[in-house]
């Protein structure tokens, strides 16, 4: 197949254009790297501050209480500022189990593999149970995982505030399983309750007796 003139000075258009497009220029300038310092500015950084008062975009926490766990007057907030629904206390407890659990334990008792392995402290991992954290306001649980406490650090950069606001509702829920009274509990759910722990005793029996 032969190629006509018009076509053959197309052709060579396209591959000069081409050409043309195919160089360096921009991967090969001058430009800082990260963390280089500079001589074109008197404090020897490359990177710029932010300017006061400059928010990015999607972080402008106008919402004070949600963001900090404390109200107008500055007092931790004793009720959590959004609804406590189902779905919250499952999605807590699931990120209860992720960052929680290796030192707090399943139950929130302080026992965590971490806490018993790893740890040498003089103070022990807390325990949720105490008199003291019963009584803390919620706001008090949203403030330990934003800012830490003790030789625990802060989480704000790993738990968005939403997360932190359902582990605060989950360790309530927590705190409420290991200390309920008896009349809490449904009167149907009771008498399962009372037959799994008559079959124990049966079952008990049976291996006494043998």
């Amino acid at each position: 197949m032969k190629l006509t003139a018009s076509t053959k000075m197309l052709l060579g258009t396209l591959v000069a254009v081409t050409l043309a497009g195919c160089n360096t220029d921009m991967w090969v300038q001058q430009k800082y790297l990260s963390q280089q310092s500079s001589s074109f500015f008197p404090d020897n950084s490359s990177a710029r501050p932010l300017i006061p008062g400059t928010i990015a975009r999607g972080h402008l926490e106008l919402n004070t209480p949600f963001f900090t766990g404390y109200d107008s007057s500055g007092k931790l907030l004793t009720e959590i500022p959004l609804p406590v629904t189902r779905q919250l206390i499952e999605r807590g407890q699931d990120r209860f189990k992720i960052f929680c659990t290796p030192c707090h334990g399943q139950l929130g008792d302080g026992k965590g593999m971490v806490a018993q392995r790893g740890f040498s402290l003089r103070r022990p991992v807390a325990s949720y149970h105490t008199d003291r954290l019963r009584r803390m306001p919620i706001g008090h649980f949203f403030d330990v995982m934003t800012h830490g406490y003790g030789a625990m650090f802060s989480y704000a950069s790993r738990i968005e505030p939403q997360d932190r606001w359902a582990i605060a509702s989950y360790i309530r829920v927590l705190q409420f399983s290991q200390h309920a009274p008896p009349t809490a509990v449904p009167p149907e759910q009771m008498k399962d309750i009372a037959n799994a722990k008559n079959g124990l005793n049966s079952q008990n029996k049976m291996v006494a007796s043998r």
